[in-house]
């Protein structure tokens, strides 16, 4: 049994929304998803750092749903990413899932799950993209109380965390994130969201008592990152 990680894998089964045009080893990127999955076991766990599905519904994203539970893993725990448009209530989401026949979909959002004694949260984040809208303080509080909802449910586990957007990066920091990363001694930090030539801006290693290492699905040329056996 071992823990996968890996974000953004933009699925468009429906939507026809694909990310080939954008070049930068994305053609063929669904076919290599399912080629990168053979290192996944049957009965791993996954979590996927959101932006899923370009989908705008739970509906519309289903195919795209279909593909993620049939890969290898008998878990795979998502988070939402901020072009998960379909995103609803966690209620609205398990519901659709069990509908669907959908039975490795787990949903990481104000609660955590439990990995050989590990306890693993999560939630989108924040990112300096937002800092432009005036809504950007509200927003931000209602991530970093999201976070701590998701902390708080480790009960005193060693936590393993993942976002999407990342908490710092070359020329910024998202103080509040990181602040909570510390106070509740968040051993690795895994997140998403950059792509292309800002993959160079990424911060990797070791800040404070965290691990920080990004996974989105472009930068680990679509094969998810093993965290741990």
């Amino acid at each position: 049994m071992a823990l996968y990680a890996i974000g953004d894998t933009h699925l468009s089964l429906s939507s026809n929304k694909p990310m080939d045009v954008f070049g930068g080893g994305w053609e063929g990127y669904v076919d290599k998803l399912q080629k990168g999955f053979a290192a996944v076991g049957p009965e791993d766990t996954v979590v996927l750092c959101g932006d899923l599905s370009w989908g705008m519904s739970l509906e519309e994203a289903k195919k795209d749903f279909a593909f993620l539970d049939v890969l290898p893993g008998a878990r795979k725990l998502l988070l939402k990413g901020n072009h998960d448009y379909w995103w609803n209530t966690a209620a609205k989401m398990n519901r659709f899932f069990a509908e669907s026949g959908f039975s490795t979909l787990r949903i990481l959002h104000n609660n955590c799950y439990e990995y050989g004694g590990y306890a693993l949260c999560g939630t989108r984040g924040w990112f300096f993209e937002e800092d432009q809208k005036p809504h950007n303080a509200k927003v931000l509080s209602r991530e970093v109380g999201r976070l701590e909802t998701s902390l708080k449910a480790a009960q005193g586990k060693p936590i393993w965390c993942f976002l999407h957007y990342p908490p710092l990066y070359q020329g910024y920091q998202c103080r509040e994130i990181l602040e909570m990363l510390e106070k509740y001694s968040v051993e690795q930090c895994c997140y998403g969201h950059l792509h292309g030539p800002v993959i160079r801006r990424r911060i990797e290693g070791t800040r404070g008592n965290t691990a920080f290492s990004l996974i989105s699905a472009d930068y680990l040329g679509f094969v998810p990152k093993k965290i741990c056996d």
